[in-house]
């Protein structure tokens, strides 16, 4: 019993400057890039990291590797219910302009007076559903088209005019033939010397540290 009572203070002297270190290695690094040069290499690779645990990573690759986000575990995006939104805002906005131009009652204040034509030229009708459709599915287009681009941006965090990734010189071959697996620091899993083993175990090319 005697013996154990220093062991167990050392020990607990010790786990501060442990955390200390991670806490040192997680703001000194961005985070940890793993290189392959294989489809199958970095496929493998993203299954292997999700069922570990990490969630805050990503995958570069030169072009789209076919189940890659499902083995990453990526959600389905919001962006087509955005989009039907902003198509029914088109639609929308398509009849109520061709109503309100082709009616002689509605009256509109902005600031002046705003009225549709007040003639009826050869007994036009209020609604005229062939007449309606080019204009209805050429805002519907536009809208959508214009809330997709927009939107697909945003989410992205686009454009993104620097990245720690790119910013490695060992990494150039990013674009070209090789695919990289970055865990970010940020993730509460990530521990410097840990996270490097565990890439370690998954065989890739390299190994790149990235910097802030």
């Amino acid at each position: 019993m005697s013996g154990s009572a220093p062991e167990t203070a050392t020990q607990a002297a010790a786990s501060p400057d442990t955390v200390m270190v991670d806490v040192r290695s997680k703001a000194e690094v961005w985070g940890l890039a793993a290189q392959f040069s294989t489809p199958a290499g970095i496929y493998e690779a993203a299954k292997k990291v999700r069922e570990s645990g990490y969630r805050w990573f990503d995958c570069h690759v030169p072009f789209p590797v076919h189940g890659l986000d499902k083995a990453m575990g990526v959600q389905y995006t919001i962006l087509p219910i955005i989009v039907f939104f902003g198509g029914l805002t088109g639609l929308l906005l398509a009849a109520f302009l061709q109503v309100f131009t082709n009616s002689v009652e509605i009256d509109i204040w902005a600031l002046v007076s705003v009225v549709g034509y007040q003639f009826e030229v050869s007994g036009k009708p209020l609604i005229s559903t062939p007449a309606f459709i080019p204009v209805a599915f050429e805002l519907t287009v536009l809208l959508s088209a214009l809330t997709c681009v927009s939107f697909m941006l945003f989410l992205n965090k686009l454009p993104c005019l620097y990245h720690p990734v790119l910013k490695s010189p060992k990494l150039k071959r990013i674009t070209d033939d090789r695919f990289v697996l970055v865990i970010e620091a940020k993730d509460p899993k990530f521990a410097r010397s840990a996270t490097e083993a565990f890439l370690e175990s998954l065989e890739p090319e390299r190994i790149v540290e990235l910097e802030p």
